[in-house]
């Protein structure tokens, strides 16, 4: 799917484009919506991606309450809506003895959010309603096709060489914004680590329009729990009703992508989860090797990280891209401080601080918590996890902490209880 591909960069009369402009590597949600939050406020933007235009992934889809509060503007939560699937329900089930554990309603966020429920709206096309509105923008340029591959600094200006169609060109900003994936070129050329790990195996997802809900009594977003194979299972409105069932499987990490993508191993596997009267209807397959790694910082000078390239997790709890989105909502205000309002640099210190914690607090936590979890081998563990949720669920205050943290609130209070040391410069955690 290609959508709003322009190919060469437009001249325009915003604010000192030169030395106030914002680059841009990465033309997904996180790189848009940057985009678009400062290009709102007049900042003359330019965002590249090496991709010819919009890809249709079909990886994320889990938008919380916390991310939807952010993209309340302009009615983007709203549309996000209407094109998704609106989920405020989620379930925990033992797989082997096919028993609902715990189930937790978002409604119980009422008064802690405006939007006390989940929508399942797919990565691409929340891109597609964000793009709609950059390109009402001319002080913003979106250049698909445009594939950053160095860059350099000074005190006042980044430089970076992006590789288009007819060669190598240079471009000069105020920032460089990293928005380009968890193989980020910007992250490795600015030098930044990528702390963590990879795990041994991989994740399988399986899409199919066969009817979860109707056949076995789970909701939109469902977690099974078992010792030798865990799954979640969710759906989305894909192209609209009845809408498409994703299950996320983990995969043999020392077997063939062949043999486990075949449709042999797909039908077993699907069979032995979920037994049907015939064969399911495939509609979409892929292994993804996965990830839980965060940048030593998501700050160099003049140089910021924000999504895939600042944090990579599993996806379980479906934390990655709303980790993003909330990046990019947090970085975009400091931006637009420091270039209309004079702020000092100091506040993209902030930035990295406030959203580096909220990566390795609750992101990381809670998605590898998730996972182990799901996969506990242990009976007494077992046990012990699932008597745990079913207290949680039972107990309405502990229920809404618990959906404090799921629902990504309360990572968004802990940011915004920090901020930095003005006496020595250096950052602290401060702890509302």
């Amino acid at each position: 799917m290609n959508v709003g591909v322009r190919d060469e960069p437009r001249s325009t009369n915003f604010i000192d484009e030169t030395q106030r402009r914002v680059l841009i590597a990465g033309g997904g949600p996180v790189g848009l919506l940057c985009a678009w939050l400062l290009g709102r406020q007049g900042i003359s933007v330019r965002l590249f991606d090496a991709n010819p235009g919009l890809q249709d992934d079909p990886r994320a889809a889990t938008t919380h309450p916390a991310t939807l509060d952010l993209l309340a503007d302009d009615g983007l939560a709203d549309d996000m809506a209407r094109v998704g699937l609106i989920a405020p329900i989620f379930q925990f089930w033992d797989r082997p003895n096919r028993e609902k554990i715990a189930e937790f309603d978002h409604a119980v966020l009422k008064n802690d959010t405006q939007h006390p429920f989940v929508v399942q709206c797919e990565q691409f096309k929340t891109s597609k309603l964000i793009l709609e509105r950059l390109q009402k923008l001319p002080n913003v340029e979106t250049l698909f096709s445009h594939e950053v591959q160095s860059l350099t600094q000074t005190d006042d200006a980044v430089c970076i060489d992006v590789r288009g169609r007819d060669g190598v060109q240079s471009h000069r900003g105020a920032f460089l914004i990293g928005a380009d994936g968890g193989r980020s070129t910007v992250r490795k050329q600015a030098g930044i680590e990528f702390d963590g790990f990879t795990w041994p195996e991989r994740f399988l997802v399986v899409t199919t329009p066969f009817d979860f809900g109707a056949a076995f009594g789970v909701c939109a977003r469902s977690y099974f729990a078992d010792p030798d194979e865990w799954c979640n299972c969710f759906k989305v409105s894909a192209d609209g009703p009845p809408g498409l069932w994703r299950t996320v499987f983990p995969a043999d990490g020392h077997c063939s992508e062949r043999q486990l993508l075949s449709d042999t191993a797909i039908q077993e596997r699907l069979w032995r989860f979920f037994p049907a009267a015939r064969p399911y209807d495939i509609v979409h397959r892929n292994l993804y090797v996965t990830h839980q790694r965060v940048a030593v910082s998501f700050r160099k000078g003049r140089v910021l990280l924000a999504g895939d390239a600042a944090h990579v997790n599993n996806p379980i709890g479906g934390m990655g891209l709303n980790g993003g989105i909330q990046d990019a909502a947090n970085l975009a205000e400091k931006l637009q401080a420091i270039l209309l309002s004079q702020a000092p640099d100091s506040v993209l210190d902030l930035y990295s601080l406030q959203r580096r914690t909220v990566a390795k607090e609750f992101v990381q936590e809670l998605s590898i918590a998730n996972k182990r979890r799901l996969e506990a081998r242990d009976p007494e563990t077992r046990r012990r996890n699932l008597d745990q949720l079913r207290e949680v669920a039972s107990d309405p205050l502990r229920a809404r902490e618990f959906l404090l943290r799921t629902s990504m609130i309360a990572s968004q209070r802990r940011a915004a209880a920090m901020g930095l040391a003005s006496e020595s410069g250096g950052a602290t955690a401060e702890k509302g």
